[in-house]
């Protein structure tokens, strides 16, 4: 059983963010149910692969259902921002989605990452039941956000640090 158990249903906001420079930022994933906040540290790759998975989801359910108004994309980026307390409950070790047709909401789910060697089975869970519009919004703004990091470097691609960036292309060697 989860040490702790989570349940806004329904969300009335969520949001993704970062907090920090380039290249140290640390990415937040915060919901809230009317007064009631949770924030969770989530990865920069976790919020691109949630991206990409729910654009796919939101494909199918659409498929599926096709009296659905399409999922809206629209958000104010002065809503968008963290708000505080930014006081993270867990970091986040996997996400999943779910999808509710009775209600048409949408579940994501954040499961704690565990330690080597721990049971996940007891890692805390918080399941965000969001609208398909707030999800995907919240989405597209998390691809947004995760894009405004360091500069790429031109010949390999990888992210450039201030401090300097050390570039395979230029070692001599062409793969």
């Amino acid at each position: 059983m989860p040490r702790e158990e989570i349940d806004l249903q329904p969300i009335t906001h969520i949001l993704v963010d970062a907090i920090g420079p380039p290249g140290k930022r640390v990415f937040y994933l915060q919901g809230w149910q009317e007064n009631r906040s949770v924030t969770l540290i989530v990865e920069k790759f976790q919020i691109q692969s949630l991206a990409i998975g729910l654009d796919q989801f939101l494909a199918e359910i659409e498929e599926k259902n096709p009296d659905l108004h399409p999922a809206l994309a629209d958000y104010e980026e002065e809503k968008m921002h963290i708000l505080p307390p930014v006081d993270p409950l867990f970091r986040v070790g996997e996400l999943g989605l779910g999808y509710d047709a009775e209600s048409d909401l949408l579940i994501l789910v954040a499961r704690e990452l565990t330690s080597e060697g721990e049971d996940s089975e007891q890692a805390s869970v918080v399941r965000f039941w969001c609208t398909r519009s707030q999800l995907r919004a919240m989405s597209n703004w998390g691809i947004e956000v995760a894009s405004r990091g360091r500069p790429l470097c031109p010949q390999c691609r990888e992210p450039m640090d201030p401090e300097g960036h050390f570039c395979p292309k230029k070692n001599g060697h062409s793969h």
